[in-house]
């Protein structure tokens, strides 16, 4: 190894014109050695020779197994001893905190990549503090925020519920401010969204499947593959809440709407550097006009119980008692309460007109009697108890004189 000093005699030597045979006899470095130095443009680093240590030999096993079940160092410890490891517990804590920091690296690791014109938006909620309404209670706000993931033009609505009709009415809202809509739309896994890891909400993949539009949704745990619209959801709160003032919720989204227009989608974008109203022109989304609205009406799922009734709005409405067990779609359209199984309307009733009521047709408590009794036809109920004279025993009276004698 040549130390810096000697690397730089060399370089000057050459530079004052001597060749390499006389840099080689005044130097004591083989004339290859001298080639080589020539041709490097820096000095080579010092590399320590890297000790053998006790740990060497269990490296990969300790690795392998970190990895697929993230035991204990002790745990550990106990495992590799019988493998022979004959050094300390300490040593073996010290490597494995570089396997739990490389591990962490690895899960706070972003990719940024930047998504062709149309190609998808992302969509969060965002909770915006409280309001004190006419009635004088406080009503919780949210911010439905959507951002074009090219163009970063953004969208917000505020709204008081986060139910999967004011989902569904947010996105309408969006498709009407942008002019249409992308090819796919990234959420975060709310329930509005996704039930569960394996099953999408019916309700709302109706909607995404009239639209034509994919639904996804980030890994658990990895939030920043939505970064885009969680970035926007910090600029909303610093840049347009923060000390505003409103008379109501109708006040509140019409200065959010001059917001958007005047500053969020005006500015220049830090990571695009261009402002997102002008990229917006480039944006290749469906048109709005492509195909009519969609029929947004106020829907949930519900299971029928067992005594052929579901809850919707606090009242309880009756079904044909085949569908007990079932789940169901309730629809409220104006005053009139539709439920459906499979997109067949098996039921309607009026809209209960107070809390708690129960709404009956007579049809399906007749049918409920009947599969319960057993029977072919509904009978009144006799709470007079009926014999058969085959099941009792016939006495004739002159047993009873006798035990009175």
């Amino acid at each position: 190894m040549i130390r810096l000093e000697e690397w730089m005699d060399i370089k000057q030597m050459h530079h004052e014109g001597k060749s390499i045979r006389e840099i080689s006899k005044e130097t004591g470095r083989a004339r290859n050695t001298v080639r080589k130095v020539l041709k490097q443009k820096a000095p080579e680093k010092y590399k320590m020779a890297k000790r053998a240590t006790k740990i060497d030999p269990h490296q990969e096993y300790i690795k392998t197994r970190y990895e697929e079940s993230g035991v204990s160092a002790i745990r550990m410890h106990e495992e590799i001893k019988q493998m022979g490891y004959v050094g300390s517990l300490r040593s073996l804590r010290r490597y494995m905190q570089t396997l739990k920091q490389k591990k962490k690296s690895l899960q706070n690791l972003t990719v940024r990549f930047e998504t062709p014109p149309g190609k998808q938006a992302q969509v969060d909620w965002a909770h915006c503090g409280q309001f004190t309404n006419e009635e004088g209670k406080k009503v919780n706000i949210y911010g439905f925020v959507m951002v074009l993931s090219y163009s970063r033009k953004m969208y917000v609505r505020f709204v008081t519920q986060t139910k999967i009709h004011e989902l569904m009415e947010c996105h309408l809202k969006a498709f009407e401010y942008y002019g249409g809509w992308p090819e796919s739309i990234l959420y975060d896994n709310m329930k509005q969204v996704r039930i569960n890891p394996n099953k999408w909400n019916p309700l709302f993949l109706d909607f995404c499947q009239y639209y034509g539009i994919i639904p996804k949704t980030h890994q658990p745990y990895r939030p920043r593959t939505k970064g885009k619209v969680e970035r926007m959801v910090y600029y909303l709160k610093d840049n347009f809440l923060r000390g505003r003032t409103f008379n109501d919720l109708a006040d509140l989204n019409q200065q959010a709407m001059h917001w958007l227009n005047h500053t969020a989608n005006q500015r220049k974008h830090s990571t695009t550097g261009c402002k997102p109203e002008e990229l917006f022109k480039q944006e290749q989304l469906i048109p709005i006009r492509s195909i009519s609205v969609y029929p947004l009406q106020v829907k949930q799922w519900r299971k029928v119980d067992q005594e052929g009734y579901v809850q919707f709005n606090k009242s309880r409405y009756s079904v044909p008692p085949e569908n007990v067990g079932q789940e169901v779609v309730v629809e409220q359209d104006d005053q009139i309460i539709r439920i459906k199984y499979a997109d067949v309307i098996i039921a309607e009733h009026p809209k209960a007109q107070k809390i708690n009521s129960c709404l009956s047709q007579e049809e399906h408590v007749q049918a409920l009697w009947k599969l319960s009794l057993g029977k072919s036809e509904v009978q009144p109920i006799d709470w007079k108890i009926k014999f058969n004279s085959s099941d009792v025993e016939v006495r004739s009276l002159s047993k009873y004189d006798e035990v009175a004698v």
